[in-house]
C-alpha cells in the first residue's frame, strides 16, 4: 500500500464568527474607493502598485459551505480584508473535486481581484483528468495556510469501538461499508481508498460536494463512515454523536490525543489535506508583491494561530515560493500514485 504523504507544518483557521464582511457570494456591494484610502483607478489594469485594491476583491473557494476548505479561506479573507481596507467577499464553486473553481480562477482576468483557495487537489485533477490545464505551475501561488489529516469517523450509535471491529465489519459484508468523502478525486475520497486497501476490505466510496455535506450525510445515517479531518466532525465528536477510531498521520493528533494512528493499529496509511492560495497566471508583480505581504501577515499572525488551534487546523505558513516548491513536490507524487492506484 502506498503510503500518502505527511502533513507538513501547516495552517488552518476558522470560525463561523469570521463571516462578516466574507459573504457566501459575490453580491456584496463594491468597495468606495476613498474609504479604501486609494486613489480611484479607471480599470483594473492600468494602475500602479498604489493603486491596488481600489474596490472588492472575490475569493473563489473550491468547496460547499461549512467544511474545512471553506471556514479556512473565509477566516483568511477577513485578516486580508482587514488588512487592505477593500472587500474580501467569498463564493462557493464546488465540484470535481475543485476542479471547478480552479478552472474558473484559472480563466479570470489577471488583475488581483479574483483570488483562490487551492486545496491538495491542485496537485492531483490533472492526474485525474478533470481538468488538464489545472496544476500549480498553472497559477500564481501566493502562501501555504493549513494542513490536517484524515480521521476516521462513525457515530456514536453504529456499535463499532475501534478499528478492528470496523474492518471485521466490512470484510464479513464486502462492499457494504458506505464511506463519505469530499467528492470523486478527493484527498478524503483517497484516504478512504488507503485505509480500505491498507486494509484490505471492499467499500462503498459515496461522493458528497465537500466533506461538510458529507458529515451530515453520516449523521444521518444515509452513510456509515466518513474518512474527512477533524475539524470537519469536531461539533459531532463534541455533541457525542460522533466517534473517531484513527487518524491517518505518522504521530497521534495533539487535538486527539486518545485517538490511536492507523500506523500504530498496523495499516500504513498517511494522508493529510492542505491548502493555500493563488492567483491567475501572469498578475502583474507589483499586485503580487501586496498580496504576498497581506497573506504573510494573516496567515503568520497570533490570531489565526489562536483560531487553528481552537479549530483544530495546524499552520502551514509557506512563503510563495516555498508554496509552489511543495505544491510541484505533491504533484509529482500524486502522478506517481495515481499511475499506481485507481480511484472508484
Amino acid at each position: 500500500m502506498k503510503k500518502i504523504l505527511a502533513s507538513m507544518l501547516s495552517a488552518a483557521i476558522v470560525s463561523a464568527m469570521l463571516l462578516t464582511g466574507c459573504g457566501s457570494s459575490g453580491s456584496a456591494p463594491a468597495a468606495d474607493a476613498s474609504a479604501a484610502g486609494s486613489t480611484p483607478a479607471a480599470d483594473n489594469t492600468g494602475g500602479t502598485a498604489t493603486d491596488y485594491p481600489t474596490k472588492q476583491i472575490s475569493m473563489i473557494i473550491q468547496a460547499s459551505p461549512g467544511g474545512l476548505s471553506d471556514t479556512n479561506a473565509r477566516a483568511i479573507a477577513q485578516l486580508v480584508q482587514e488588512d487592505l481596507g477593500v472587500p474580501v467577499v467569498c463564493t462557493n464553486k464546488p465540484g470535481a473535486s475543485g476542479a471547478v473553481a480552479m478552472s474558473f480562477l484559472q480563466a479570470s482576468k489577471p488583475d488581483g481581484y479574483t483570488i483562490g483557495y487551492v486545496p491538495v487537489e491542485l496537485s492531483m485533477v490533472q492526474a485525474l483528468g478533470y481538468a488538464t490545464d489545472v496544476y500549480p505551475d498553472a497559477f500564481d501561488l501566493i502562501s501555504g495556510c493549513n494542513t490536517q489529516p484524515a480521521a476516521i469517523t462513525v457515530r456514536a450509535d453504529s456499535g463499532w469501538n475501534s478499528i478492528e471491529d470496523l474492518v471485521n465489519y466490512a470484510k464479513e459484508n464486502p462492499g457494504q461499508l458506505r464511506v463519505g468523502n469530499s467528492g470523486t478525486g478527493s484527498i478524503w475520497q483517497v484516504a478512504g481508498d488507503s485505509f480500505a486497501n491498507a486494509a484490505g476490505i471492499e467499500v462503498n466510496q459515496v461522493p458528497f460536494d465537500g466533506a461538510a455535506p458529507a458529515v451530515a450525510g453520516l449523521m444521518g445515517k444515509h452513510i456509515d463512515m466518513v474518512s474527512v479531518s477533524e475539524f470537519e466532525v469536531s461539533s459531532g465528536v463534541a455533541s457525542g454523536e460522533l466517534k473517531i477510531l484513527a487518524v491517518c498521520s505518522e504521530e497521534r493528533s495533539k487535538f486527539n490525543p486518545d485517538v490511536p494512528t492507523l500506523k500504530e493499529l498496523g495499516y500504513d496509511v498517511n494522508v493529510s489535506a492542505w491548502g493555500g492560495f493563488a492567483l491567475p497566471k501572469d498578475t502583474p508583480d507589483d499586485v503580487k508583491e501586496i498580496l504576498y505581504a497581506s497573506f504573510e501577515k494573516a496567515v503568520g499572525s497570533d490570531s489565526y494561530a489562536e483560531l487553528c488551534a481552537k479549530n483544530q487546523y495546524s499552520p502551514m505558513p509557506l512563503k510563495h515560493d516555498e508554496f509552489a516548491a511543495f505544491a510541484n513536490e505533491q504533484y509529482e507524487f500524486y502522478k506517481s500514485y495515481f499511475e499506481q492506484n485507481s480511484v472508484t
